[in-house]
């Protein structure tokens, strides 16, 4: 007789790859009901850009099979519940699960497309994500997301007066692009730069979200490290060409979150423009700028390689008409942005468990 105790005593067989535990150790299971050879159950994944799903789900159904009953007709429901390493200690954004910043040591390499994209495929992945656009002088992403022309609304929240973002593709968004004419200038002094990015932070209703993404401005100034040091930020992503000037500025914007006053964890390094691919030949590969430059920088810092973007026409045309490339579901371009969003989601998991994990365990 199969019964509700065999099948979670199999289901301790299954280790989740990135965790290193099993599902029933790390209360991933769920709902298990049996009727007769009729098994079913909830494995609840730590996101729901897991890499591992497809893996996750033939591991289960292979364990009841094979500790329980050949016989069994097994139902694994997939769902998620974002996971976060935050506590109640830091009042700011409380309804966000994790604040990922984007950032890159100089110009030119492509982060806020980074940003835009990663944060669509995020939500095209079913996450609840908001996007913030913390390149003071140089803002891009309302363009990016076709909304350059909005302005956000106000509402009141316990009797304080909120910024209400944009939303664009699944994405909640604010940028100082929203509150500043295209045509002008944006000549702010340090202050009082950092003082209206707060604000983005403080004064605005961001509600519940599993990820908030922000893309920092390029370098390693003053804006940068007052900010991250105000927000419980849960790790940076690094954005590289393969360039060895590009290298050796990303090596410096590693180094600085690694800061005693920052210690923040680096979640990984994302190459852009890795190579070009032609639009009529998918499958070959001209590495213009160099190969291997970012994955090379991953490894000598021990640090994960989070992918490879090409360099294709599509992705400043989809950048310029305000339609991020990652909605072109099937193409290269959008291969590569999900499988970068995958990798991040799957490092912020494993740095959160890290975290959660006591002492001496």
């Amino acid at each position: 007789m199969i019964t509700n105790e065999k099948v979670l005593e199999a289901l301790s067989n299954v280790i989740d790859p990135d965790l290193g535990k099993d599902l029933v150790t790390l209360n991933m299971i769920e709902d298990v009901k049996v009727d007769g050879n009729n098994v079913s159950f909830t494995v609840v994944l730590t996101t729901p850009a897991c890499p591992m799903k497809d893996l996750i789900h033939n591991a289960c159904v292979n364990a009841i099979k094979h500790f329980v009953s050949q016989e069994a007709e097994v139902t694994v429901n997939m769902t998620s519940r974002v996971t976060t390493k935050r506590g109640d200690e830091h009042p700011m954004l409380s309804g966000v699960k994790n604040i990922i910043a984007i950032a890159s040591g100089k110009g030119g390499v492509g982060k806020s497309t980074v940003s835009s994209n990663l944060a669509v495929a995020l939500a095209m992945q079913g996450a609840r994500v908001g996007l913030i656009d913390a390149d003071i002088y140089g803002p891009s992403i309302p363009i990016m997301f076709d909304v350059e022309h909005e302005r956000p609304m106000g509402k009141e929240v316990n009797g304080k007066n909120m910024i209400v973002p944009i939303e664009s593709y699944g994405v909640k968004l604010l940028s100082i692009g929203f509150f500043a004419d295209t045509s002008q200038a944006i000549a702010w002094r340090g202050p009082m730069a950092t003082t209206a990015l707060k604000q983005m932070f403080s004064d605005a209703d961001w509600g519940e979200l599993d990820y908030l993404l922000i893309d920092l401005p390029p370098g390693t100034g003053d804006v940068h490290l007052t900010l991250i040091s105000s927000i419980p930020v849960t790790g940076a992503v690094i954005v590289s060409t393969p360039q060895r000037v590009a290298l050796a500025d990303a090596q410096r914007g590693v180094a600085m979150f690694a800061m005693g006053q920052v210690k923040i964890p680096v979640l990984g390094i994302v190459e852009n423009m890795a190579y070009f691919t032609p639009a009529e030949l998918p499958d070959n590969k001209y590495y213009i700028f160099g190969e291997g430059g970012a994955r090379n920088l991953a490894e000598k810092l021990e640090v994960p390689f989070l992918g490879e973007i090409p360099i294709v026409q599509t992705i400043r045309e989809a950048g310029d008409a305000g339609r991020p490339a990652v909605l072109q579901e099937g193409t290269v371009i959008a291969e590569a942005f999900t499988e970068l969003a995958k990798n991040v989601a799957q490092q912020v998991a494993i740095r959160n468990a890290a975290v959660a994990e006591p002492v001496g365990a």
